[in-house]
This record gives C-alpha cells, structure tokens and sequence, in this order.
C-alpha cells in the first residue's frame, strides 16, 4: 500500500563529550542511537528515518546540527507541540531548537553552503575539572601570536591529503578554506574558566574526517615549536611528502554554525 511520506529539518544542539560521535556504532553511546531512541518513544508504531548534515566525532560538541526527519504516514499536526514533547524525552545535553516541513528536492547533505566549526583550547597550566567537555588544555606554553600568523596560511585552496587520516580511494582532497583564524574565546565562557582562552574559527564547505583537529594539531605543534612556518606552508603543497600524526582532542571542537542554500 502507497505511503505518504513527509520531511522536517530539525536543528539541535548537544554537549558531544559522552558520545561515541553522531553515527549509530554497535555498542557504543551516539547522538544518532539517543536521537533514534527518543523518537521511537514519541512516535511509537511510526516508520520513519533520520539523516544528519554531517558526522561529529566523538567529544565533539554542537550548536548548530541539523538532521533530516522521514516520517512515513501521517504528518505531525503541531511542530511546536513535537519539539517541547522531543524536549522533554531527550537527555539534558541534547536540545531541539526548531523544527520545520522541508520537501523531497532538499538534500541535506548536498545542499549544504557553508559550515563554520571553532576549536576552543587554553595553555600554560592546568585547566579546572569542569572545563574539560568545553576546552582542550594544552598544558606547555604555546605562542599564540605565531599560532595566529599560521593559521592565516590554511586559507584558501590548498591539497589537504596531509590532514586527515583513513584515507578513501577517490576521496577529493583539494578543498577550500574560507577564513581561518584564531583569537580570544568569546563564544563560551564559565566562571571555573582560565583567565585566558583561546578559539580557532575555520570556515568552509565541507571537510575531510580529521581534517580540523589535524589543523589545530599542526597549530599547536607550531605553537610548541615543534614546526616552522615553513612546514605548514610545505604541508599543503600537493605530494609534499610530509606526514603529520597529531590529532588535537576532540572535545574542544564544536560545529557553531550550518548554512544551506
């Protein structure tokens, strides 16, 4: 029998610090298993599907996720009634913003124009307990006016194949970076906060798995005087013949902002 099927873009929000990533993984905690179990409860005996606008990794953080309901049969009657229900069944560190009918023709995946994702990090001593979901402590002194100079340089378009790791066959590793800078954190503060933190702001499309954290990687190895301008500056030249292997931690990444067409 013919089934009606109808479309909702729903925005979330979520600390990602006890999750496995986004993607359902066997066994494993994700925000796609805790999102598809809180809405079997509120929509109990329904067919439908959910797909996000990308795949966080895990500790990764959200203040601007989007993902795609495909609910079979009936259409929700009240969306305002849906999210505070969905709200309300959802753990604490998850929350739905809005909700809205989309149509077939949308592809949140490929219609997707730009994402901003700012990796929050501190140095130079030991950050309070508390702050460990929201920033990634860098213990050693760094120099954050190099850091800043480096960061400068991944702008543009550039052969990323040195920053990401698992690399697919056929995978397009040309990729364009809008803006890249780092300055002072101001989009995040608490009280049990150091006095001072930072916030590396990258824009683009669409990018690889790892590809930031080994930016911010690169970054802090700079800062450490680890690598020289130089190097970053080689890095991205293609078949540079350079491998880099630090991958910043997780938990200071976040994706803070989403556009579509």
């Amino acid at each position: 029998m013919y089934s009606t099927r109808h479309y909702y873009l729903i925005d979330v929000q979520y600390l990602g610090f006890r999750y496995s990533g986004w993607q359902n993984q066997p066994g494993q905690k994700t925000l796609e298993s805790m999102l598809l179990k809180t809405l079997k409860f509120v929509l109990p005996n329904r067919s439908y599907k959910i797909l996000g606008a990308g795949r966080t990794d895990a500790k990764v953080s959200a203040l601007a996720m989007k993902f795609e309901l495909f609910l079979e049969g009936e259409e929700l009657k009240n969306l305002k009634e849906f999210k505070e229900t969905f709200n309300r069944n959802l753990p604490p560190d998850i929350r739905a913003t809005n909700i809205e009918k989309t149509t077939a023709d949308f592809n949140i995946i490929q219609d997707a124009k730009d994402k901003e994702y700012v990796y929050l990090f501190s140095c130079g001593e030991k950050n309070h307990p508390f702050c460990a979901p929201f920033l990634a402590n860098i213990i050693e002194p760094l120099d954050i006016d190099l850091m800043k100079e480096g960061a400068t340089h991944f702008c543009g378009t550039h052969d990323f194949s040195v920053y990401t790791a698992r690399l697919r066959e056929g995978t397009q590793t040309v990729r364009t970076i809008e803006s890249c800078l780092i300055k002072e954190n101001d989009l995040i503060q608490a009280s049990f906060f150091p006095e001072n933190s930072y916030a590396l702001h990258i824009k683009g499309v669409g990018f690889m798995r790892y590809q930031i954290r080994m930016i911010m990687g690169a970054l802090i190895q700079l800062g450490r005087g680890e690598l020289s301008l130089e190097n970053i500056i080689a890095s991205l030249r293609p078949n540079s013949g350079i491998e880099h292997t630090f991958v910043a931690p997780g938990s200071g990444l976040l994706l803070n902002r989403l556009d579509y067409r």
